[in-house]
């Protein structure tokens, strides 16, 4: 009696451990794939785009209590804010669900002070780039404040209701508790930097 080879039962095996490594490779790449996303979404919202709601009216009629905004957190990655850019800070460290939302006045190493219900930055009246109502409470800024060299002073637009840089419950926004500038509001879609401006 001779033996012959079941060629059929090799070739099922093939088959069988080609399929395998089919899956294997496809499992490994969907898992890279998966793995891939949620690093890029990580990334993203700690280092690039994160979303807050305003709280307040304190930037009225720009941004309203409840708005969603999105923060570009890059803007001041290699560059510091700008004088009348809207910027979101820690206030004394807090999570994000207390993030401030002010606009900047005074820049680091400036004199602010408040005077006749309007700005003065080293002494010169400034010109607002924002529809704003003159002061009636000066708080802190009645008198001469110096800003560090890390430190900014804000307000809000609605400067007759808005807790700001004038009061001990805010004061000065040191550089390092700026998370990023408020970029675009969500409700109504609008560019922030756009909402508020002046009538030429």
């Amino acid at each position: 009696m001779s033996f012959e080879p079941n060629y059929n039962l090799d070739y099922d095996r093939r088959e069988l451990k080609d399929k395998i490594i089919r899956i294997s490779v496809k499992v490994i790449l969907w898992l890279i794939v998966i793995g891939a996303a949620i690093f890029a979404a990580w990334a993203i919202t700690e280092y690039c785009i994160e979303k807050t709601n305003m709280t307040g009216n304190s930037m009225e009629p720009a941004l309203e209590d409840g708005n969603m905004i999105l923060i570009n957190r890059l803007s001041y990655r290699k560059e510091d804010p700008e004088r009348f850019d809207v910027i979101v800070f820690n206030i004394s460290g807090k999570e994000h669900d207390y993030y401030g939302i002010r606009r900047v006045i005074g820049l680091p190493g400036e004199k602010v002070q408040i005077k006749d219900g309007y700005v003065y930055i080293n002494d010169e009246l400034l010109a607002e780039e924002n529809a704003v109502e003159p002061m009636q409470v000066y708080g802190l800024a009645e008198n001469p404040i110096y800003l560090d060299d890390d430190e900014f002073f804000v307000l809000g637009d609605n400067r007759n209701d808005s807790l700001d840089s004038r009061y001990t419950g805010m004061g000065n926004v040191p550089r390092e508790s700026i998370i990023g500038k408020a970029w675009i509001r969500l409700d109504g879609l609008a560019l922030i930097s756009g909402l508020n401006k002046k009538e030429e």
